[in-house]
């Protein structure tokens, strides 16, 4: 514990050093000498070091390395002064002031200024829209520190069905046994206001005892630096108007939420123990959470009473505890049998487990046989022409050795082969007699030659042998029968029909004690969600057929590909882990991509056939070196698509609602506007937004997709700068708009 307070004010000095960036800049100045009150100067951080600071995953589950980068910020100075570097050499722009930079705490306190100053508000470009304040950043930089610093202390309280990684959560879920109800905590959109922070504050105080720290947070929240509503679909989206505190605060705030389903759990367990005896079916009642950000889903596999009990109690916390709204109609209980209930944008139910994994239909059996049968063939075909060239090469060898020995010629070998020959002979003859013993009709003929005039088999004969010689004859029979003795037709048909239905029963025994013991979670894609985002974004027409989006029709080739490749691959890492996937691979390798090639034919006025004949099925395009590339992807690389990747995704940042439109310009002096990026080849991009397009609010649930978040207004028509590496990162979904200094956009008269 006191190592992480130890951390907390290292990084609380950090915070408000870098607080101050745009104000205080390091001139050049000799180094100081270090003294007992001056702390000796530390290497400054490599570019590579402080991007991972600033790009550190929202999902990411190893901080050890960043941890380790901390340990060497032994003086706060040195990442105020990396931070500017690499941010100056990224903008020239940044002013430069003459004071030189603080080296001790009380210098730092000092020269602290508070967060609005840097901050820059963007005005939205319609009258009724409300302004954003986004962050510059060495600011960005400061509250990544104070994100870190607040990981290192709650992270390991933090209870084990708090996500931050929507694949893991959904992976969970669908590993849910025997769900019986759930229901989900509808908390409204509401604003994070002054009393909830006040909350979080007195939170954080418990376990960090930095009142410099807590008064920095504070004016985070006070300067707008940190703003965010609970209940919206914006939070871990990845979009500009996110902080990268909102994560990590909203943990802290609700973890007494997380308590309290704790202790339920721990209750309930304790009340209904499992039974150790195997055989006998027993579903003990569990409770079973999870939550990602502000989204909370419970499943019990009790009763309603006690699913009601458990609601009551949660929302009781988020009222009283937490001062937060809470629709109860919404919070309503549901049967997980009967019903369906939204999470995360994913549908789930449960259902039996033959509902998941159904037994094969006759049609699906016979094609199968056909196929196995194929397949066998197939490999005799090939055994056998392997076996022929052998012979013949055989052949070849035995003929022109003979021929050599006819000559008189004499063979000198080094090496002893007998054996080996006589091995090869073996396994020859072992393996011949094997695939003729396979043969009821080989046994049969054999047996019937055996058995063919058996005088021994007479009384009167019998009688007049030695015994010893009965006996013999009386085992050969019988072992000659063992092995050779056929069985008829009739009776092998029997025998595999009997075993067959044996086999048959027994599967569908357990799939019906299954059917009825248990139940499994399925995961669907919102398939009426799809088709209204796919509609709504221009994609299908009235009648669900692909049309051309004429607003891509002032971009490049290879910017309208990456524009629908970004899309098609957000949509397809973000659904794979559902059932009905195969919808989604619908969607993205027919509309998505049909869509795309009518596009370029309006552009380029001619017909689809033509589009596909130039730029292939594969929609290949050209680069400026002249070598095909391929962004969407291909219908074989979709096929293969699955819920195989254990990494989470990248946010859905809004890729759907976005679209850059590149700019004819010949001014090309300004910086790319990427972190960390100092290219000053770049091209200028403005940003056109769906919602401002179409004019419809994104809050009305009618009109917009439930769900789909959007990028805030103001963004739209802002121009912004990017070379041709991030300019393309952006549009295939590498990087998103948090990863791009949005406070510096160009003003283009």
């Amino acid at each position: 514990m006191l190592h992480r307070l130890a951390h907390a004010r290292a990084l609380h000095r950090l915070i408000r050093l870098a607080s101050s960036a745009v104000s205080t800049v390091p001139a050049p100045a000799p180094a100081p000498t270090p003294t007992a009150t001056t702390p000796p100067a530390a290497p400054p951080l490599s570019p590579a070091d402080l991007e991972l600071l600033l790009r550190r995953g929202h999902y990411s589950a190893s901080t050890h390395r960043f941890h380790s980068l901390l340990a060497l910020l032994s003086h706060p100075s040195v990442l105020l002064a990396s931070a500017l570097h690499l941010s100056r050499r990224a903008h020239p722009s940044l002013p430069t002031p003459p004071q030189p930079l603080p080296t001790t705490f009380a210098a730092a306190a000092a020269a602290f200024s508070s967060p609005s100053s840097h901050l820059r508000l963007l005005l939205p470009s319609r009258l009724k829209g409300q302004p954003l304040a986004l962050p510059t950043l060495p600011l960005r930089l400061a509250m990544r520190c104070a994100a870190s610093a607040l990981d290192a202390v709650f992270a390991p309280r933090a209870a084990t069905f708090a996500y931050r990684g929507r694949h893991a959560a959904i992976r969970y879920l669908r590993s849910i046994p025997s769900a019986s109800w759930f229901f989900r905590v509808a908390i409204p959109r509401q604003r994070f206001g002054p009393r909830h922070v006040r909350r979080l504050l007195d939170a954080i105080s418990g376990k960090v005892d930095d009142p410099g720290f807590l008064e920095y947070l504070n004016e985070l929240f006070v300067s707008d630096a940190v703003a965010f509503e609970l209940g919206g679909c914006e939070l871990g989206r990845g979009l500009p108007q996110e902080s990268e505190l909102t994560a990590t605060l909203v943990n802290i705030f609700l973890d007494p939420v997380d308590r309290e389903l704790m202790a339920v759990r721990e209750e309930v367990h304790k009340k209904n123990p499992k039974m150790k005896d195997d055989s006998v079916l027993h579903t003990p009642l569990r409770v079973y959470a999870v939550r990602y950000l502000d989204d909370i889903l419970v499943v019990t596999s009790g009763s309603k009473m006690l699913t009601i009990e458990i609601r009551d109690r949660i929302i009781s916390v988020l009222e009283r505890n937490l001062e937060l709204k809470v629709d109860r109609l919404g919070s309503s209980v549901h049967s997980a049998v009967s019903e369906k209930i939204e999470f995360l944008g994913i549908e789930f139910q449960a259902v039996p487990p033959s509902v998941l994994h159904p037994p094969m239909s006759e049609k699906a059996k016979r094609a199968r046989k056909k196929y196995l049968k194929m397949k066998a063939e197939k490999a005799q075909e090939l055994k056998n022409a392997r076996e022929t060239r052998r012979k013949k090469l055989g052949l070849k060898i035995l003929n022109h050795l003979f021929k050599r020995v006819r000559r008189g010629e004499e063979f000198q070998f080094d090496f002893q082969i007998e054996n080996e020959v006589r091995q090869v002979f073996k396994d020859w003859a072992e393996g011949t007699v094997a695939e003729y013993f396979k043969s009821q009709e080989h046994c049969q003929y054999w047996h019937r030659l055996l058995r063919s005039g058996d005088f021994l088999s007479l009384t009167r004969v019998r009688d007049q042998l030695p015994p010893a010689l009965v006996d013999s004859y009386d085992k050969f029979q019988e072992t000659l029968d063992r092995f050779l003795m056929p069985k008829k037709g009739h009776e092998m048909a029997e025998e595999e029909e009997r075993l067959a239905e044996e086999e048959e029963e027994k599967e569908y025994e357990k799939r019906t004690v299954e059917d009825l013991t248990e139940l499994k979670m399925r995961a669907n894609v919102p398939i009426e969600l799809v088709r209204k985002a796919v509609k709504l974004a221009g994609f299908t027409n009235s009648m669900g057929r692909p049309r051309p989006i004429k607003l891509l029709l002032c971009l490049d080739d290879a910017d309208i590909i990456k524009w629908y490749a970004g899309v098609g691959r957000r949509w397809l890492d973000f659904f794979c882990c559902c059932r009905n996937f195969k919808m989604v691979k619908t969607v993205v390798s027919y509309h998505l991509r049909f869509s795309c090639f009518l596009t370029l034919a309006e552009k380029h006025e001619c017909t689809k056939r033509q589009a596909i004949s130039h730029f292939t099925k594969d929609l290949k395009v050209e680069n400026d070196d002249g070598v095909a590339e391929v962004h969407f992807p291909t219908e074989q690389e979709i096929k293969m698509m699955g819920d195989k990747n254990l990494s989470d995704p990248k946010p859905v940042d809004g890729a759907l609602t976005m679209i850059l439109v590149r700019l004819a310009v010949d001014d090309m002096s300004y910086p790319c506007l990427a972190h960390f990026c100092a290219n000053s080849d770049t091209v200028l991009y403005r940003i056109r937004l769906l919602q401002n397009r179409l004019n419809i609010d994104p809050l009305n649930e009618n009109k917009w997709v439930h769900g789909l978040s959007a990028i805030h207004e103001s963004l739209n028509k802002k121009y912004l700068p990017l070379c041709s590496m991030h300019a393309s990162d952006l549009l295939l979904g590498k990087i998103t708009l948090q990863d791009i200094d949005c406070t510096q956009f160009v003003d283009v008269e």
